[in-house]
């Protein structure tokens, strides 16, 4: 019989990841969640936790809000001439949207994180440099989170200037990897371009998610690679020498998995 004293409360970054953990550890359509019985959980959560004395972020108390709302949209009877000007948009899309995004953030910082272990498990061999052939430069040790802290950076920035959201932006990784291809395609091996640049030229944060996203599979896919000149300088990308043959496969994958 449990006790108060060996009663364990899972702890969680943000209620998203909350979110996230019922309704994957359910097996729920994230497409279709019951938003009454996803709300009920949730609130149980935040009461354990305060009889715990876990100190929850607001938050978790705007979350708590936001699904109170889109459970009280989906209770009472629609409008019929509130549909004419709105849609018949359900009260969960945004919500999942966010959901979708979150999780793909934290699978590719899973992604990163194991990358990190099997970095620190290798070791590398200094007569490397000798299989190198002369025009190639290996430059300075970059890695995929210098690349994030890079796309992080473009982000805050992104803050303090106009950002252009169309309501039916239809930009997708697939059309990403896209645009990338048409910005390699007539570069040499061996020529780089500024990533800081690249998610800059974007006119919406979703596109500058899509792209990170594409980045991330291209490195991968070993289709790109990433570069450093100087030491806290600008991250460039490059393709490998076998850009053209793996961007189709990068391209299929990301076709299959984010479609």
């Amino acid at each position: 019989m449990s006790t108060p004293l060996n009663f364990h409360l899972e702890q969680y970054d943000g209620p998203l990841d909350l979110l996230l953990d019922l309704i994957r550890k359910q097996q729920i359509n994230i497409y279709d969640i019951p938003i009454a019985s996803i709300t009920q959980q949730y609130l149980n959560y935040m009461q354990r936790a305060a009889e715990l004395d876990i100190e929850l972020s607001a938050e978790f108390v705007y979350m708590a809000a936001t699904l109170i709302h889109i459970k009280s949209r989906m209770l009472l009877p629609r409008d019929p001439e509130l549909d004419k000007i709105t849609g018949d948009e359900d009260p969960r899309k945004e919500l999942v949207d966010r959901l979708l995004e979150h999780e793909r953030f934290k699978n590719a910082a899973e992604m990163l994180q194991q990358k990190r272990m099997v970095e620190e498990a290798a070791w590398s061999n200094p007569q490397m440099a000798q299989f190198l052939s002369e025009d190639e430069d290996p430059g300075l040790d970059v890695t995929i989170f210098d690349l994030v802290k890079t796309f992080q950076a473009v982000l805050e920035r992104a803050k303090n200037r106009p950002i252009y959201d169309v309501g039916k932006d239809d930009v997708s990784v697939p059309t990403m990897i896209h645009y990338l291809q048409d910005v390699f395609r007539d570069m040499r091996t061996g020529e780089s371009v500024s990533a800081a640049e690249l998610f800059e030229r974007q006119k919406s944060r979703r596109a500058m998610i899509c792209l990170f996203l594409a980045v991330l599979e291209l490195v991968r896919r070993q289709s790109l690679m990433l570069t450093q000149r100087d030491a806290f300088g600008d991250i460039g990308l490059k393709k490998h020498r076998g850009f053209d043959e793996s961007l189709d496969q990068s391209l299929a994958a990301a076709e299959q998995e984010y479609s």
